[in-house]
């Protein structure tokens, strides 16, 4: 079995990539290798933080790894929170229920609620010389949908509650795992990282 490091130590993210990459390799965590640096993640651009991430791990560890950024787009906030998202409200980090109530703030009671989840994933793999990067490919995953009034559903993390994707009528907290670990934004660069993977060119 393939072993992979995902560039986290979030246990929802680890579940959801671990479900959709399924048991041909053994995706390990920042601190299933014993990584319990703080990686900068303050770069302007999804592409960006993610590929840092994935450098960082790979140079130090030798190891192949691939990092995630993903960021909310929201069309009447041209874009915000984006790169963002984690840290929308002020003075804090990762803090959910704050920045839902920003974001809902915000757009008040517009009718133009359009918005889109990105997800940007860095793979960096390493060859004979372990202090060298042997190769880089990206992978983007975007899912279209809208920002609900209010949150909806308890299932999932992040914006889930709020977050209605295109062609369905509950909120990504309330379709569930199953749903969403199929047609989310993480979800599809996932499957083209998987896709890329297991065809072999990763080897």
């Amino acid at each position: 079995m393939r072993k992979i490091v995902f560039a986290t130590n979030n246990a929802h993210k680890l579940l959801e990539i671990r479900e959709i990459l399924g048991s041909r390799f053994e995706v390990l965590s920042l601190s299933d290798i014993g990584c319990h640096d703080d990686i900068p993640e303050d770069f302007d651009t999804l592409e960006m933080n993610s590929h840092v991430k994935a450098a960082y791990i790979a140079l130090k560890y030798g190891l192949d790894c691939f990092a995630d950024d993903t960021g909310l787009e929201v069309d009447a906030l041209d874009g915000e929170p984006g790169v963002h998202s984690a840290r929308y409200a002020e003075g804090t980090d990762h803090d959910s229920q704050a920045n839902m109530r920003k974001l809902l703030e915000r757009l008040g009671d517009t009718p133009r609620r359009s918005a889109r989840f990105r997800t940007v994933i860095t793979l960096a793999t390493v060859g004979h010389d372990p202090l060298r990067i042997d190769r880089y490919m990206q992978f983007v995953g975007i899912v279209e949908g809208d920002i609900a009034m209010q949150p909806r559903g308890s299932e999932g993390f992040g914006y889930d509650p709020v977050f209605v994707p295109q062609g369905y009528a509950e909120s990504f907290a309330q379709l569930g795992d199953e749903v969403k670990n199929r047609i989310s934004h993480r979800a599809r660069a996932v499957q083209q990282l998987a896709a890329w993977l297991k065809t072999g060119a990763g080897e």
